[in-house]
């Protein structure tokens, strides 16, 4: 590339920075709604131009292409991941607050529901027992009382549904 060739790039760029700027801007602003992130956008997308006229690029309509790098860069600037520091956010009045009474409640109803295993029948209580208080599986189920995987199945399935039936009455 000449050094004529560069004078005119220079002088291409130069008018198109000059004619719109204010458009990238103002664009720019409308998409991020924040001055500087929007400047430094522009800038950014000039640059991208200027590399690509000085890598021997032809730019038929500059006004298009200029906006079609700023939109790229937009886009980009959406899909950074935005990280927010503690200190930060509590310089501007956030108070971290922790809500157990989910946790508690969760708590209790466990407790509500393990207590009614024991008034089960003898026939369900030792199966939910074994399955949901010391998480067994069925096969291990059926190795300990020496019935069938099936049968495990459905008696704990018969064992679930009356305890929920005690569960709701209470």
């Amino acid at each position: 590339m000449t050094t004529l060739q560069k004078e005119e790039q220079k002088e291409v760029l130069a008018v198109a920075h000059h004619d719109f700027e204010k458009g990238l801007n103002a664009h720019a602003f409308f998409k991020v709604n924040d001055h500087e992130a929007c400047e430094d956008l522009v800038q950014e997308t000039f640059l991208k131009t200027w590399k690509y006229l000085v890598r021997g690029g032809k730019i038929e309509v500059m006004k298009a292409f200029l906006y079609h790098v700023l939109n790229n860069l937009i886009i980009d600037q959406y899909r950074k991941h935005k990280t927010t520091s503690l200190d930060a956010l509590l310089e501007g009045g956030y108070e971290p607050q922790v809500d157990y009474s989910e946790r508690f409640f969760n708590f209790l109803d466990g407790k509500r529901a393990s207590l009614l295993i024991g008034t089960l029948p003898e026939k369900y209580r030792k199966i939910v027992h074994m399955r949901y208080m010391q998480d067994l599986s069925l096969s291990e189920m059926s190795f300990i009382t020496g019935q069938s995987k099936n049968t495990m199945a459905v008696q704990t399935y018969r064992g679930l549904a009356k305890l929920k039936l005690l569960y709701n009455r209470v």
